[in-house]
């Protein structure tokens, strides 16, 4: 069985329920494993409608796991994916609900796109439920042209638009200027220097303990990432934006890949992970490449 992704358009709890809990029943029924990765309030309901059977699948809170959607790939969907190599397994996952900011949407309807790659030839069904009534015309559209197949209270269709690379590419976009920030050019003479001033204005946003360990790391390796891969120097930025610290790092390198830091490492495997441990640690992650240029963002939700 091939690798299948529909969008489930929901408009009330019943449809919402009657679209995953079969879908959960019949993986269940089958020996197949399940993992439901959806909102708090959507968790409960369909943990009441299953009972018993929900300690037989792994629940987990998509706003807590998904809050950066860079991050559902690796740290979510093939983490428990990849548990299963050779069986069927059976995954809903809801990174899109009313609340998603406009900041964070972008990184939401390219991480839709990138499930087509970083699953296909899979043994893997992936379905993403989207709330019709809460969610903007605009983010429907997108979820037509991200899935292959729709689904509703009134059946199943092909998407006529489905076309994945649209939306990866047409989120590509340069993104937009803050009013202040702190800049830093660096090589490889003051890299130091880097991670001392994101420690600066981390501590200064009220970060502390492991957040602010968190920082500097993915600070750290996005500064090692211009080094090695865009051409050896690099500018950092800094500034606070709608309560998170930005940190953002700039270079002349091209990411071509657009899996790159979506998907999981053998930490004994040699080369470059900088990318994937910015995803797993960051709140958000905002990245504009082309030829000549790179742009990464990390966003780090600050206290209060």
């Amino acid at each position: 069985m091939a690798f299948v992704h529909p969008a489930l358009f929901y408009e009330n709890e019943a449809e919402y329920l009657s679209g995953t809990v079969p879908f959960i029943r019949d993986g269940l029924e089958a020996g197949e494993p399940v993992a439901v990765s959806v909102p708090a309030p959507n968790l409960e309901l369909i943990k009441q409608e299953l009972g018993e059977a929900a300690e037989l699948v792994r629940m987990l809170d998509m706003t807590v796991v998904g809050r950066n959607p860079g991050r559902i790939i690796p740290g979510v969907l093939r983490d428990f994916a990849d548990r299963f190599p050779d069986r069927h397994v059976r995954i809903i996952g809801e990174p899109i609900w009313a609340g998603r900011s406009e900041t964070e949407y972008p990184a939401c309807a390219q991480h839709e796109a990138l499930i087509n790659l970083a699953f296909a030839g899979r043994r893997v069904t992936i379905l993403c439920p989207y709330d019709t009534k809460r969610l903007e015309p605009l983010v429907l559209d997108d979820a037509a042209l991200t899935h292959p197949v729709i689904q509703d209270a009134t059946g199943e269709r092909r998407s006529p638009v489905y076309s994945p690379s649209r939306v990866i590419d047409g989120y590509n976009r340069p993104l937009p200027e803050p009013e202040d920030a702190a800049a830093l050019r660096f090589d490889h003479r003051n890299l130091a220097q880097v991670r001392h001033l994101a420690n600066e204005w981390a501590m200064a946003a009220g970060l502390s303990g492991t957040r602010l360990d968190d920082v500097q790391l993915a600070v750290s390796e996005l500064g090692a990432n211009s080094l090695d891969h865009g051409g050896g120097s690099g500018t950092l930025r800094l500034w606070r934006e709608e309560g998170r610290l930005v940190c953002e790092v700039s270079d002349s390198g091209h990411i071509t890949d657009p899996l790159v830091g979506r998907s999981p490492v053998d930490p004994r495997t040699a080369g470059s992970r900088g990318l994937l441990i910015v995803n797993l640690l960051s709140d958000l992650v905002r990245i504009h490449t082309g030829e000549g240029s790179t742009v990464v963002r990390a966003y780090f939700d600050t206290p209060g």
